[in-house]
């Protein structure tokens, strides 16, 4: 059974009232950006099912399979009730969820980080979005099929153009590289085009005066540069924090961007750390993010984004410092295993 759905049941037996929305609303998102329909969930149950009886075999009595038969569309109605208002507000038909951009320019961050700003083809109006989001991107690969990742929205969402950050993903020891990253840097240029879906994603930046910190690691950055320039665009006077770890200053994607960005805000600082070659700009201490005495504050909201390894230390140093785990937010692009552990 799939984790997200063992997730689901186990919320269900702790407590029966309820339902898990933080776990149906990251999901609910991400299938909103891939276009899934109410159709689909009947096709996924049944070769889902079919394909539980043919790993478990007699261990799939009838009373186990119509108990996870009730979980399944327990869970597929919640999240089709919240996938058609998210096609609602986005003014999407989930029928025709895609949207055809024009790349206007391409920026080379780093050597293995590209930005590509786009336009609509159509000359059409923007979608709305909110500064945090993510678009997916529809890719045609050598082989004929269409691959699909998402990527988030580094630029503010009120700009004429959207810009997406693309960090080309080696291969690493056994793991293959990443197809559409790879596809993306060697294939796109100024004047071809992209297929894109409407902004989603439910870890946005909400309006607020509370202070604010924005923690990322290596491609993490993006949202937090998004956020960055929402931030002033609107003259905001928040507190701000920018907390950023990468290899080295040559590696970090947005770096001179995020500096002046920073100076522009009133009340805002940044601190970065670098795992080598920590030379230049502020606050630039080599080795791994450490906190300890940053004087973060206990109220204040704050944004993770990296690997899993780094926002679980983050995390750990920030619930010592006193900040709630009700304040800490946090995106992940792929399975989100960390979910049910997090929110605890």
């Amino acid at each position: 059974m799939p984790t997200s759905q063992r997730s689901f049941a186990q919320a269900l037996l702790a407590n029966p009232d309820a339902r898990p929305d933080a776990l149906l609303s990251r999901i609910a998102h991400k299938h909103a950006a891939l276009g899934v329909s109410e159709d689909q969930y009947t096709i996924v149950h049944k070769y889902l099912f079919r394909a539980i009886g043919d790993v478990l075999g007699e261990a799939v009595t009838p009373e186990v399979a119509g108990a996870w038969d009730e979980v399944y569309w327990l869970m597929a109605g919640a999240l089709i009730a919240q996938e058609a208002r998210l096609y609602q507000e986005a003014q999407v038909d989930p029928r025709k969820p895609w949207r055809q951009w024009t790349v206007v320019e391409r920026r080379e961050e780093t050597p293995d980080v590209a930005s590509f700003l786009l336009r609509p083809a159509d000359d059409g109006p923007l979608p709305r979005a909110r500064a945090g989001q993510y678009v997916s991107v529809r890719v045609l690969m050598p082989d004929g099929i269409h691959q699909t990742r998402p990527y988030t929205l580094s630029n503010a969402p009120g700009d004429r153009l959207r810009r997406i950050t693309v960090n080309r993903v080696a291969s690493v020891a056994d793991a293959p590289e990443g197809e559409v990253s790879n596809q993306l840097h060697r294939t796109v240029r100024v004047g071809d085009e992209l297929t894109l879906s409407a902004p989603f994603g439910d870890v946005v930046l909400d309006d607020s005066d509370a202070p604010l910190v924005l923690v990322s690691a290596g491609i993490g950055c993006t949202p937090m540069a998004g956020m960055l320039e929402h931030l002033a665009a609107t003259g905001s006077s928040r507190p701000v924090w920018v907390l950023h770890a990468d290899r080295t200053p040559a590696d970090h994607a947005l770096r001179a961007e995020t500096v002046r960005l920073v100076e522009q805000l009133s009340d805002a600082r940044a601190e970065f750390w670098y795992e080598r070659d920590a030379t230049e700009g502020p606050g630039s201490p080599t080795g791994l993010m450490d906190l300890d005495g940053l004087g973060l504050p206990a109220d204040a909201d704050v944004y993770l984004c990296g690997s899993l390894p780094f926002m679980r230390a983050v995390r750990t140093q920030l619930l010592q410092a006193g900040v709630p785990t009700r304040h800490i937010r946090y995106e992940v692009f792929g399975p989100d295993l960390w979910l049910t552990h997090a929110e605890g």
